[in-house]
């Protein structure tokens, strides 16, 4: 037994040694006993203690304690009431993990952002975790927090235009739009169906690096069946430019869709209108109530607000992918903790998201649709609302 105990220690000797200098968590715990290595054998006592000092270190290894680390946690706004969820999610999942958070909401203001960035840097954050108002809009404190051997990652926008970008977290976001586009495809049954079905797109911010993924990733499924005339663009405003919505503002997305209402849909029935997101979404339903007649359209959406939840179960919404940001929060959370161990950080996709620069290491997380006939399960059942708070 004495030396099958002997035989461990110099074999985690060995482990140290070609480990030294990388950040492993598991480094440290080798080094005490290569110290004792050759008395080891003879005077048996030392080995027990000896032996007991890598066990202790697993634990470490798989849950880093954030003690004396500090985290910078910026978000865009508390306007949309995703940011309210994402930045108390995140405070809540880092404080539970021992760290100190720094949590700053930048009122769509990209100097307020840029400033409050900066001076999380100043006051010794550990880590950053930034959703960015405007993706290229951060350059100058990317090069600080470099500078400063920060490490930095993009929440769910992607930071453009820096090599100083550790890391990304967010969801497959050509995916949310592949959801929606294949949605409407299954609902009107275009493989089969006669129609022509007229259909109008609203995309999100053309600051936001997400919002052309998942526009893209519906109108790839969608294209097709335009190209041949069963789905028709009455408005022809096809390209992302022509339905972009600046900051994905409800007011600007209800505007435009009055516009498209009153200039081509007097006479004319509305059978989808593709919404990239909640915010928007809720703005063209604002607009159909004051301004449509004809039979109501199937609408998409993202992010499952309570607002568009309810008008899911009401009717007036179709169906909104759900991005559970508590999964993302947790993915952030374990990824900070890696980062500070010196681990491998988890990432499952290289070669997707290039911000002009450099193409970043991400981590995408999978997104789902509610609609009325699964909100329940997907949106109640998990916690993430009450009934409460839908009625």
């Amino acid at each position: 037994m004495k030396k099958k105990l002997l035989s461990a220690i110099l074999s985690m000797s060995m482990v140290a040694a070609l480990l030294a200098g990388c950040g492993s968590a598991a480094a440290p715990a080798a080094e005490e006993p290569a110290a004792a290595e050759e008395p080891a054998a003879e005077e048996p006592a030392a080995e027990e203690p000896a032996a007991e000092e890598p066990a202790a270190e697993e634990p470490a290894a798989e849950a880093p304690s954030g003690a004396g680390n500090k985290v910078g946690v910026s978000m865009p706004t508390k306007d949309l009431q995703r940011w309210n969820q994402d930045g108390a999610n995140m405070e809540k999942e880092l404080k539970d993990a021992g760290y100190e958070v720094d949590l700053q909401y930048a009122n769509n203001d990209v100097q307020t952002q840029l400033s409050q960035v900066e001076n999380m840097i100043s006051s010794g954050c550990s880590v950053l975790v930034i959703a960015a108002i405007e993706g290229s809009s951060l350059g100058e404190a990317l090069d600080m927090a470099k500078d400063a051997g920060i490490p930095v990652i993009a929440y769910d926008r992607l930071l453009m235009d820096s090599e100083a970008l550790s890391y990304y977290a967010t969801f497959d976001n050509c995916k949310v739009g592949t959801v929606q586009g294949t949605y409407v495809k299954d609902t009107l049954d275009l493989d089969n169906a006669a129609g022509p079905f007229n259909i109008e797109f609203t995309a999100g911010d053309p600051g936001d690096n997400n919002a052309g993924f998942f526009f893209n990733g519906a109108y790839d499924v969608l294209k097709p069946y335009i190209d041949e005339g069963k789905l028709v663009v009455q408005s022809g405003k096809t390209t992302f430019n022509d339905v972009a919505t600046p900051e994905w503002k409800t007011e600007t997305a209800q505007s435009e869709a009055e516009n498209r209402i009153s200039s081509f849909y007097t006479d004319k029935d509305i059978d989808v209108w593709l919404c990239s997101n909640d915010s928007t979404a809720l703005g063209v339903e604002n607009a159909l109530a004051a301004n449509y007649k004809g039979k109501y359209p199937i609408i998409t959406g993202q992010d499952c607000d309570i607002e568009n939840t309810k008008n899911m179960i009401a009717g007036k919404q179709s169906m909104s992918v759900f991005k559970d940001t508590r999964t993302l929060a947790s993915q952030v959370v374990k990824m900070t903790g890696q980062i500070l161990s010196g681990q491998t950080v988890d990432v499952n996709d290289t070669e997707t998201y290039n911000n002009n620069v450099i193409t970043v290491p991400s981590f995408l997380c999978e997104p789902v649709f509610a609609d009325a006939n699964n909100y329940k399960e997907i949106l109640l059942d998990s916690g993430y609302y009450t009934e409460d708070q839908l009625q």
